[in-house]
């Protein structure tokens, strides 16, 4: 079973519904940064903890389904991570329906992630919107966006996204050679496999 450490409302995770059991009413919450939330030290470990996992095990992760809340047509986006900024960034080209939905102005929007390598399973959620940032695709720039563009940076079609996350669903999990030994730990006990933690981010 996922762990989970505080008592809320139900939450129904539709984009990743039967992939993990119901997860609860529970969850941990902590603010950007991992600033405490509660005057208990240990429950200030935690929530710094989480925000840590979070971050690292998602620099990691190569890409997840983007899209708009609007529409929730979700689409496979590669995704650069920027802890700094509380954001995601994505590079895409004119003509996508995203850009084409961000032309007006910021959406509210979604990104979902799954990887089992990676470790983490997540329901990200924020503000996206098209960016000018010249700095930040210097930065993010590689061969693998390179590849899309015949006129690499400079490129007329190429758009950059900004997505300014405001709360996630994290699921954390043992993954591998962990995971195998509490399904068979399970087996042999009868106690249900301990396989991660649920928790709640507001950034």
């Amino acid at each position: 079973m996922f762990r989970h450490r505080e008592d809320s409302a139900p939450w129904n995770p539709a984009p990743l519904r039967g992939l993990w059991p119901d997860p609860g009413r529970t969850r941990l919450t902590v603010s950007s940064a991992g600033s405490p939330l509660s005057d208990s030290d240990g429950k200030e470990s935690a929530m710094a903890n989480e925000q840590q996992t979070f971050w690292k095990r998602l620099d990691g992760i190569n890409a997840g389904m983007l899209g708009t809340r609007e529409r929730m047509k979700l689409v496979p986006m590669s995704h650069y991570a920027d802890p700094g900024e509380q954001a995601l960034w994505f590079i895409t080209a004119e003509g996508t329906d995203l850009v084409s939905e961000l032309e007006d102005g910021s959406r509210p929007a979604i990104h979902v992630i799954g990887d089992a390598a990676g470790k983490l399973w997540a329901q990200i959620e924020g503000q996206l919107e098209l960016s000018p940032d010249r700095a930040k695709l210097d930065e993010i720039w590689n061969k693998v966006a390179a590849a899309w563009f015949e006129g690499g940076k400079e490129d007329p079609d190429l758009r950059l996204l900004r997505f300014n996350l405001s709360e996630a669903d994290i699921w954390s999990t043992t993954g591998g050679i962990g995971f195998l030994y509490q399904i068979a730990k399970a087996n042999l006990t009868g106690d249900e496999p301990d396989i991660g933690d649920h928790f709640h981010l507001k950034f």
